[in-house]
């Protein structure tokens, strides 16, 4: 049989600062972070049997079902996921607690028959992954974020910027991305800034009149939001992340 190729939805996550933990402790947020996205899985309808998964050592690579809308990959499985996260945080101890870099991307990949799936899109995966802005993002508030999620801009595009239900532009801040060869736009998602519904975006009741859109944040709260002197900018309504290599 010859290989065929499809168009799918790519999901990579990986554990900030698993080195050192111990083999024990290693193989234990390993299972947290698999029990964590699979039951996130449910949560969001989908069914975890469904996706190719892949154990990367400190995390794991999800390629989802042909069938599926790149949307579903977002809302609402990155909020529950993280929701999960931080409710096994509450009751772990220090070498067990959980920071999770999610990446998040799409494009045509090859299946061979050997259930080997490989192609340009994955590659475009692992440097967002291991981006500095991803990890600057992770470090994001007191004791650092359960979860900070990347959107590659071509998923950004096809899924935010299209409007979907459930997902707000202003939820996600543009950053630059480099990492070796790779140079692109990304969307960074994390927890203070959530894939949702805002709170009180709907028309009032009484007027009938929608809310005004708020502005983007300022330079001062976003680099608070960081919490280690990572530098922002913005231009014309867009927020852009200058950083350095450290993270």
């Amino acid at each position: 049989m010859n290989p065929r190729y499809e168009y799918r939805a790519l999901l990579a996550c990986d554990i900030a600062g698993s080195a050192g933990r111990g083999e024990q402790r290693l193989q234990e947020i390993r299972g947290v972070l698999r029990s964590a996205l699979f039951g996130a899985l449910g949560i969001a309808d989908l069914k975890s049997q469904d996706f190719l998964y892949t154990d990367t050592g400190d995390g794991c690579r999800l390629v989802a079902p042909a069938a599926l809308p790149k949307a579903g990959l977002l809302f609402p499985l990155l909020p529950e996921l993280c929701s999960r996260i931080r409710e096994h945080n509450r009751h772990a101890g220090a070498d067990t607690r959980l920071r999770v870099r999610a990446a998040v991307h799409a494009g045509e990949v090859r299946l061979d028959p050997d259930g080997t799936v490989s192609g340009a899109p994955f590659e475009a995966l692992a440097r967002l992954l291991d981006s500095p802005p991803l990890r600057h993002a992770t470090l994001a508030g007191t004791g650092g974020t359960p979860l900070a999620a990347i959107l590659s801009r071509h998923f950004y595009e096809e899924t935010v910027g299209h409007g979907y239900e459930g997902l707000e532009a202003d939820a996600f801040t543009a950053a630059d991305v480099r990492v070796k060869e790779y140079a692109a736009r990304a969307w960074l998602w994390y927890p203070g800034s959530p894939v949702g519904p805002r709170v009180g975006s709907g028309p009032d009741p009484v007027s009938g009149e929608q809310p005004a859109r708020p502005g983007p944040r300022t330079v001062e709260q976003l680099v608070q939001a960081s919490g280690h002197g990572t530098a922002f900018a913005v231009h014309r309504g867009d927020q852009y992340i200058r950083h350095n290599d450290r993270g």
